[in-house]
């Protein structure tokens, strides 16, 4: 999609680049994105619960911004995480759906899943609705 081809080229030279976050589907109401284990672990070899935190906050931030619409902009202003097993190796998978959306507050969930499908982390990201400075 034009989206999903718009997104993958503005995040070039980004953080999500630096952690290999490859982008699957980029709408509204759902956004899926992949990101390797191996080079996103803390020193124990295990995924990193920053990294999670950043896949969510990724796909969050664009289906807020999906949201918001031309001429406005989503500002996050709170994310939590809850972790519920580690990842050592392969590919998660997060999966972010809308929970509320108003005109000016959007939250939405983030699941992060292993290749098995088992439940790596579950967070919400709320972003802030405003119009887009001059």
């Amino acid at each position: 999609s034009d989206i999903l081809a718009a997104m993958t080229a503005a995040s070039a030279g980004t953080l999500v680049e630096r952690m290999e976050i490859e982008y699957v589907e980029l709408t509204p109401e759902r956004l899926v994105a992949r990101m390797p284990v191996r080079g996103n672990t803390q020193p124990y070899g295990l995924l990193h619960g920053g990294a999670s935190a950043v896949l969510a906050e990724t796909l969050g931030s664009i289906g807020a911004q999906l949201v918001a619409g031309p001429g406005r902009v989503a500002v996050g202003i709170d994310l939590n995480a809850t972790h519920h097993r580690a990842a050592r190796e392969g590919v998660v998978t997060g999966v972010a759906r809308p929970v509320s959306v108003g005109r000016t507050l959007v939250s939405f969930e983030v699941v992060i899943t292993d290749e098995s499908g088992a439940r790596i982390c579950t967070s919400r990201l709320t972003c802030l609705l405003r119009d887009a400075p001059p």
